[in-house]
């Protein structure tokens, strides 16, 4: 295992925002504490056409902590990009992958790091929500000169092994975050928010795109009657006057709109306010939002599509939509604030955190094992 300890790394990391940042830096924090880790990020990470949103950083935080050696829309950084990579003399390289776009880049990158050094691919997405002609021909590409694939959930393992059926692949299930603080008084909570102290809150949480599913959210809450307040949060990629035309109409007024992406210090406020978070998502793999929602013992209401559900257990960490339709998603969010169902819930879930060790060591521990055993494959051949 000591020949695995020298990694290279490339990801978005803070500041770059979103999820995948997030995941990226919680990773890099764990595997730090065993090894020696290089990280590098993006100079630029998007083309306009390809980030519909109003910035890619934190707004707070422009502080770069790590190399940016590579434009991914201008392919002749990545030759020094690659030099980059190599001067590091890492062992181990470890990547996150999530947008096919990315597949020409990541490919050249592993096919011409030195043969000895062992691929990792951490895939958070493969077959992306919006198709693109390319995708299929740049994944293939991409997946062709890696050694191992950490998958976050058995749907995306799924496409892998369909894309590549020799794929050596591991599924780790996301840890749960908990860089955002600690939970605090729900009515405290609202009251940051100005939202009412008393009603039934629903959030939902998180970048805005057509396939999250929230115009049926908003459908079922025009159903559901003035006990109920409904907390959205996160900036709208893409055109938001089909949202604004939904909430105009909602016989539900009992809408708080905030329509711009929510740093870090916020995340605690909205989080702790809510007392069921839905995803309602028509497409999916996994979901960073599920990880916050453990963080804060908030139940979750998930749509059964790609990974969200896999580890769901009804009434147990959570709760799955039974039918993808306005009228029976209020039927069923009337029925879970029905005695104390999302109250053992959130229970079962704080306590669940309690039993368990830092997830994210165990996530970093998984994956350098995994990286142990293809190294050992490669030597045997």
């Amino acid at each position: 295992m000591s020949e695995q300890r020298k990694i290279t790394f490339f990801s978005a990391l803070p500041p770059f925002r979103g999820g995948i940042a997030q995941f990226s830096e919680q990773l890099r924090l764990s595997l730090v504490k065993k090894c020696t880790v290089q990280a590098f990020t993006f100079r630029h990470q998007y083309p306009r056409f390809l980030f519909p949103g109003q910035s890619q950083f934190e707004e707070q935080e422009l502080n770069f902590r790590f190399p940016r050696i590579v434009s991914t829309f201008r392919p002749w950084t990545y030759y020094r990009a690659l030099q980059a990579l190599k001067k590091s003399n890492g062992n181990l390289f470890i990547t996150s992958y999530w947008m096919s776009f990315f597949g020409p880049m990541m490919g050249y990158w592993a096919r011409f790091l030195p043969r000895k050094m062992v691929k990792i691919a951490i895939i958070h997405n493969l077959v992306p929500h919006e198709k693109r002609f390319f995708d299929r021909s740049f994944n293939r590409f991409f997946l062709k000169h890696y050694d191992g694939f950490v998958l976050l959930s058995e749907a995306v393992q799924q496409t892998v092994l369909e894309a590549k059926p020799t794929a050596e692949t591991i599924v780790l299930k996301h840890p749960s975050y908990q860089q955002f603080g600690e939970r605090v008084d729900k009515e405290r909570a609202r009251q940051t928010l100005c939202v009412d102290l008393t009603k039934k809150t629903l959030l939902f949480f998180g970048l805005i795109r057509e396939y999250k599913g929230l115009d049926l959210l908003l459908e079922a809450f025009s159903e559901l009657d003035d006990s109920f307040q409904l907390i959205i949060a996160g900036e709208v990629y893409g055109e938001r006057s089909l949202y604004d035309a939904l909430i105009q109409q909602s016989k539900n007024k009992h809408i708080f709109f905030a329509d711009h992406f929510i740093s870090n210090d916020e995340v605690a406020s909205y989080f702790s306010a809510a007392d069921l978070c839905l995803l309602p998502y028509r497409s999916a793999t996994q979901s960073g939002i599920k990880a916050m929602c453990d963080a804060f013992h908030v139940p979750v209401l998930v749509s059964p599509v790609g990974g969200l559900s896999e580890e769901m257990m009804e009434n147990e960490n959570g709760f799955i939509i039974h039918e993808m339709n306005p009228s029976s998603l209020a039927l069923q969010i009337n029925e879970l604030f029905q005695g104390d169902r999302l109250q053992n819930v959130a229970n079962n879930i704080r306590q669940q955190l309690e039993k368990k060790e830092n997830e994210w060591d165990e996530f970093s521990e998984s994956v350098l094992k995994f990286a142990a055993l293809i190294q050992q494959t490669k030597k045997s051949h």
